[in-house]
């Protein structure tokens, strides 16, 4: 049986440093969250991966991804 330590272990991961190059439209859309959410080029980047990978196991399962507006309006959101 494993112990706890080695449970541990294997769900937490180690942190990674990347390099990466952005095209330009992903280089606004960093600026655009960093000015709307106050954080940080980091924190931006870290949430947006963990989004992208919850939509996209969501949309694996078999599920749509809705928006709401204000008055009811539902439309489907295409992530390609």
């Amino acid at each position: 049986m494993p112990r706890q330590a080695d449970k541990l272990h294997a769900v937490r991961a180690e942190n990674e440093r990347f390099t990466v190059t952005l095209i330009p439209t992903a280089v606004q859309a960093v600026a655009a969250l960093m000015r709307l959410t106050g954080l940080s080029k980091t924190d931006v980047l870290n949430r947006s991966v963990q989004v992208y990978a919850f939509l996209a196991q969501q949309m694996a399962d078999g599920k749509e991804v809705l928006l709401r507006d204000e008055e009811g309006n539902t439309e489907r959101v295409h992530i390609v």
